[in-house]
């Protein structure tokens, strides 16, 4: 019996014009689609979460330019296999050969020595590189080699990207399109998927074994008792990384000391790299704690830098300190709404008028036009606090910032409202 292709593979799109989602980097007048049909791209990093096309989207420019392609796994590969891809490139080279592409996925998984045995092929022009990461290149890649690369950020499928892929791999694929399959519902498909197109591939193509066989419409109800039937056939390893960093940072947000440390536990057991959980705890301590504790980012910070330094396993119990804090820690996430309110109003209201006795005023013209003019200092006053305008006109009066209902932000609310004497709605 012929094993058949997985769909997700079978399904993987062969142009430019057949890839979903990513519109604002590959979509018609985008940059890098500018860049190919340019025949000018450069070496570059692709960041996004799994499942939204960085590998997909590195072998169709490689086949859009036709150049030779070369892939390889950080988990995998070392620096032994990336000499051998460089060797083979300079030997193309030689013969004036295309330059190759070198993909190299999860390249956050790279060490530091690894990624410098990359640095002179991408300097000389050698290869193209190509890399895929799920984490921040700012943390992950040397500075050295990212600044070498632009950087392009893969965003999260959306649920029409991720509808449109189900319906085309129903209409589209050689062996699910003669079967007639009907999806009523979809939201058990997206749901289980996570928005990673891969995964939901894998489930659709097991959720459509079970409606041929039972030739039973797909419902939400069917998808749930079929798939966790089956859980073990589409879960991999790697996938279930993201439920459980799920499952740790709403355990801390919740203040649940006990269930936090253990699924540090079980991202330790597993494996996960320590600086990946400390730089979520940093992010955690602003979003979910913020004012209401300001010591918590601190020792977030202190955390971060302390599992650089100490290394494992050591580290295990820094972590495990600071997870225990952080969850035991008052909440509030009012620094987080307040930094979105602002950047929406931002986004609504375009470049408003900066006052003009905010404005600096480094030359003789701009003193001229009043530039700084009647601004108060308030160190001068009693108190070091004055009562002036800071926001623009059109906004004056509009709050951005609401205190959370906590001990230490009562305390600012209360200071606020001494301050402000009812402006904001303090």
């Amino acid at each position: 019996m012929t094993t058949r292709i997985p769909l997700a593979e079978r399904m993987r799109p062969k142009s430019i014009e057949d890839y979903v989602g990513q519109k604002h980097i590959i979509g018609e007048g985008a940059v890098l689609r500018n860049a190919i049909e340019q025949q000018v791209v450069p070496s570059m990093i692709f960041w996004g979460p799994p499942g939204v096309g960085k590998t997909t989207l590195a072998l169709l420019v490689a086949k859009a330019l036709t150049r030779p392609f070369y892939s390889l796994s950080a988990i995998q590969s070392g620096v032994k296999e990336v000499r051998e891809v460089i060797e083979k490139a300079e030997q193309l080279k030689q013969f004036n050969q295309e330059q190759p592409i070198l993909f190299i996925d999860e390249i956050h998984r790279f060490s530091k020595s690894q990624q410098d045995s990359l640095l002179g092929a991408v300097e000389r022009g050698t290869v193209t590189l190509i890399g895929a990461t799920t984490e921040n290149p700012s943390f992950e890649v040397i500075s050295a080699l990212l600044s070498r690369c632009q950087v392009y950020v893969l965003e999260e499928l959306t649920k029409e990207d991720l509808v449109h892929i189900v319906d085309k791999a129903l209409a589209e694929d050689e062996y699910l399109k003669a079967e007639h399959i009907k999806i009523e519902e979809y939201e058990a498909l997206l749901q289980l998927s996570g928005g990673d197109a891969r995964k939901l591939l894998n489930i659709l193509e097991l959720v459509s074994q079970a409606a041929i066989h039972s030739q039973q419409a797909v419902t939400n109800q069917f998808v749930a008792r079929h798939v966790q039937q089956n859980r073990i056939r589409y879960d991999k390893s790697g996938e279930q990384h993201y439920d459980i960093i799920s499952a740790f940072i709403k355990s801390i947000r919740g203040s649940d000391p006990n269930a936090a440390v253990y699924w540090l536990a079980r991202m330790i057991e597993g494996g996960e790299d320590p600086k990946f959980i400390a730089r979520r705890l940093l992010i955690l301590a602003s979003e979910d704690i913020g004012n209401a504790n300001p010591n918590a980012l601190l020792l977030a910070n202190n955390c971060f830098q302390a599992v650089n330094v100490i290394g494992w396993p050591e580290s295990r119990i820094i972590l495990s300190q600071t997870v225990t804090y952080l969850a035991s820690s008052a909440k509030s996430n009012a620094a987080y709404e307040a930094i979105n309110k602002a950047q929406a109003m931002v986004k609504q209201t375009g470049n408003l008028s900066i006052p003009l006795h905010l404005r600096n005023a480094p030359t003789k013209l701009m003193k001229e036009l009043d530039y700084g003019t009647d601004y108060k200092y308030a160190h001068a006053f009693s108190g070091n606090f004055v009562d002036q305008e800071y926001m623009p006109d059109q906004l004056r009066g509009v709050k951005l910032y609401e205190p959370g209902k906590n001990a230490a932000e009562e305390k600012m609310r209360q200071s606020l409202k001494e301050r402000w004497k009812g402006k904001y709605g303090y």
